[in-house]
């Protein structure tokens, strides 16, 4: 079996035009010696300081102290209160009706 596998693989290089030789495999490799390099010096982090410990103050407007959440809920109020301005506005001029109930029944005059 071993002679049949030798035999075919020589065939295989015969037909294909494999090189069973050649200028690389001719030379040998030089030896490798790797030559040491100096290991890096470990970088260190900065450390860790404190806001609190520095000499300049904090500025406010760099600092986010609202909640996104009660943004957003102020402005869905500010959204309801000018829909409900515009909608009396709209009643008032196209159909005459006056949704103001400070001034109920002339009491504010006086």
């Amino acid at each position: 079996m071993a002679d049949l596998i030798r035999a075919l693989t020589l065939w295989a290089r015969l037909v294909l035009g494999a090189r069973s030789s050649g200028w690389h495999r001719a030379r040998t490799a030089p030896p490798f010696h790797p030559t040491p390099t100096p290991a890096p010096a470990p970088v260190q982090p900065p450390a860790p300081r404190s806001p609190y410990g520095l000499d300049v103050p904090l500025n406010g407007d760099e600092s986010a102290l609202v909640r996104p959440y009660l943004v957003a809920y102020d402005q869905r109020q500010e959204r309801a209160r000018q829909r409900q301005r515009r909608l009396a506005l709209v009643l008032a001029a196209d159909f005459g009706f006056d949704l103001d109930t400070r001034d109920l029944h002339g009491l504010g005059v006086a």
